[in-house]
């Protein structure tokens, strides 16, 4: 009972309140209901005056607030990442600015929700100089002393005159010339890793990337405080190249910056550390390995380190704080997961305050519980999940938590009879998550296998130190039936699983580490796996399954391997795959709005396979398609989005609405055109 029904009942002449109590209290039980029901008045009332100014009111008003200012057409699809509020809410200030670059810029970031640039191209072009109308900077030759001018030509920050291109802009195909005005998008953000433990190499040696990857170190982009300015290098997620870390360190390197390094508990400063070039040399070796020898180098272009030589003891506690880049909260990250917390479980068990293991802490589970990992350490340790009958336990990183788990063999879970597991934001390098049919002669009665939000490494994983090693096997084998496997907003390598069981995949990467890989099969890989129900999702790699239900999918596997089927489908008269795509030569249940048409010729199907970025894991392209990709994929999803694991990004949208709204903005004569920069 809330405390105004408390205080409403004590008001009550002590007789009623003492012939209530002998009755069972139904009057105190009736002023509460009275008191909830006011309560969700009053809610309302104070909703219905939020809602009357667009930083407060609900996300359904927008519109409507929009409607009032003039700004109409919004559209934002269900489940998006990105809202209209910035957009109606800087509707006078655009039109006060209305023309300029400023405006282009801030109306771009407004609504996209990407960090964006607005260049006027007509600024940089290569002009005989009118003597009424001198412009210094604008040079036709540019100055081969001055290295900065030079790394950014053909960026969204070139300041470099270039001749005059003939060719529109706004289909993306000239730049510079008299009315042409690009607006430059940064698609992939900058995600932070703090307090990691640095992958080993040797005792000098090491990676930022605790999976032993090189991957570029992305800066963290600053926030610009008015609309009148337009975007630098600092405000926009990159790559930090070798040059502008050595000469504006202090903008990257240090505390609450982009990278900071720590060795042996303290931190580096940025006068011991030096920029390097520490790319793979002859014999095994690194280059610029013995230069500045007295300084800790940083490699920011690889993501590489190199301690000073004879000042610290093998080993040294090598961590690091870096930000490396990726499309999409996916596979475990600092991003914000409380939300999809099981926050019912109780106990919540600690690692490694109040137990030193994982092991450790599920053992002390009676029942339901859940086991959180505080750090970003390394756990190398092979747990055995044995969770009691009808029980629920939950294994998670903590919130802005990515642990790494580093198995040393097979992961056993098993269950008694309507069990459930839940693994969520970890990041599992190498070994396999086993749910055997039987241990020790009982049946596993294990129910649902539910992965949110984690990274089992696809492909081969990298030894952590001395431990691991180079294990290519499948990261999920379901052996027993009745098992659920839910894989949702993650990234897994190879699975297997056995008939009986069911699997469903959704906003996911399953990578096979390969087009003529198996990707999804039975135990026995070359047997039909369990029924697969797979939405918004990008596999890598053949697939086997009895029956297929997909939706949105692109299956990516090599369509000319003799004997195999790139997708097989056992029972066709169940099932079906509806805006994906499938590979030539597939057998698949009834398809609908699917890529190749039937009957395509050989030049189609090529047009229309789709191009990536890269498929290497750990690149900060990985997955994402590239805009060579045939416009029924990129825009073959059922709203219109595109195919794969990032639907749920709707870029096509985005950029459909901006080019919806640049008519408005831009000065007569003018044309826009749309880059994207990453």
């Amino acid at each position: 009972m809330s405390f105004d029904a408390e205080r409403l009942y004590e008001l009550l002449p002590a007789v009623y309140r003492i012939r209530d109590a002998e009755q069972g209290g139904p009057l105190k039980a009736l002023l509460s209901v009275i008191a909830s029901q006011v309560a969700v008045v009053e809610e309302d009332l104070e909703q219905l005056y939020d809602d009357q100014f667009i930083e407060t009111c609900a996300e359904w008003v927008v519109p409507y607030v929009g409607d009032l200012v003039g700004v109409t057409g919004l559209f934002t699809p269900e489940g998006s990442t990105w809202s209209n509020r910035a957009q109606v809410a800087n509707a006078l200030a655009y039109r006060r600015r209305k023309g300029t670059a400023s405006v282009l810029e801030q109306l771009a970031r407004d609504v996209t929700g990407w960090p964006a640039r607005a260049v006027e191209f007509f600024e940089l072009l290569a002009t005989t100089q009118y003597m009424n109308h001198l412009r210094p900077h604008n040079l036709a030759s540019p100055d081969l002393r001055r290295w900065e001018p030079l790394e950014q030509i053909n960026t969204a920050f070139d300041r470099v005159a270039h001749t005059a291109e003939v060719r529109r802009v706004a289909p993306r195909r000239g730049r510079y010339n008299i009315p042409n005005v690009g607006i430059y998008l940064w698609r992939i953000g900058s995600y932070s890793l703090t307090g990691a433990p640095a992958y080993r190499f040797d005792s000098r040696r090491f990676r930022f990337n605790p999976l032993g990857l090189d991957a570029p170190l992305y800066s963290t982009p600053e926030t610009e405080s008015e609309i009148a300015h337009t975007a630098e290098p600092v405000n926009v997620p990159a790559p930090i190249s070798r040059r502008v870390l050595d000469a504006y360190k202090e903008l990257f390197y240090g505390p609450d910056k982009s990278i900071l390094l720590r060795v042996n508990g303290e931190d580096i400063a940025a006068e011991d550390v030096t920029v390097c070039d520490l790319s793979d040399a002859a014999g095994g070796e690194w280059a610029n390995l013995f230069k500045a020898e007295d300084k800790h180098a940083v490699d920011p272009l690889l993501g590489r380190i190199r301690l000073p030589l004879g000042v610290y003891d093998d080993p040294a506690d090598v961590r690091v704080r870096f930000h490396y880049g990726f499309s999409a909260e996916m596979g475990g990250g600092e991003y914000g997961r409380v939300a999809i917390f099981q926050s019912d479980l109780a106990p919540v068990v600690s690692v490694p305050t109040e137990e030193p293991t994982i092991q450790d802490a599920l053992n002390s589970l009676t029942g339901s519980g859940a086991v959180e990992i505080e750090t970003n350490d390394y756990f190398v340790e092979t747990p055995a999940f044995n969770i009691p009958a009808g029980e629920r336990v939950e294994l998670r990183a903590g919130e802005e938590r990515r642990p790494i788990f580093v198995p040393l063999g097979q992961v056993s879970v098993f269950g008694g009879e309507g069990a459930e597991l839940t693994l969520n934001g970890l990041v599992m390098s190498g070994g396999t998550l086993h749910v055997p049919a039987n241990v020790s002669g009982q049946t596993n009665g294990l129910r649902v296998l539910r992965i949110r939000h984690c990274t089992l490494l696809p492909g081969e994983s990298h030894p952590i130190g001395n431990v691991g090693g180079h294990q290519p096997e499948p990261r999920i084998v379901v052996e027993a039936s009745n098992v659920t496997v839910e894989i949702e907003r993650s990234i897994v390598g190879a699975v297997r699983a056995v008939e009986g069981a069911k699997v469903f995949i959704t906003e996911s990467i399953v990578d096979a580490g390969g087009e003529t890989e198996s990707a999804y099969a039975a135990p026995l890989a070359d047997a039909d796996g369990a029924p697969l129900e797979i939405d918004d999702s990008t596999v890598v790699g053949r697939v086997r399954t009895q029956t297929l239900e997909a939706s949105n999918t692109i299956f990516f596997a090599a369509p000319n391997v003799p004997g195999a089927a790139p997708v097989y489908a056992e029972r066709l008269q169940e099932g079906c795959v509806r805006f994906s795509y499938v590979p030539p030569g597939s057998r698949v249940p009834r398809r609908y709005h699917c890529q190749p048409e039937k009957g395509a010729s050989p030049s189609e199907l090529a047009r229309v396979r789709p191009v990536f970025k890269s498929l290497r894991y750990g690149s900060p392209v990985y997955c994402q398609l590239d805009a060579r990709t045939a416009r029924e994929i990129r825009e073959g999803a059922e709203d219109d989005s595109e195919m794969g694991a990032f639907r749920h990004l709707y870029q096509p949208q985005r950029e459909a609405n901006l080019r919806a709204r640049l008519g408005e903005y831009l000065r007569f004569g003018l044309e826009a055109g749309i880059f994207f920069a990453s």
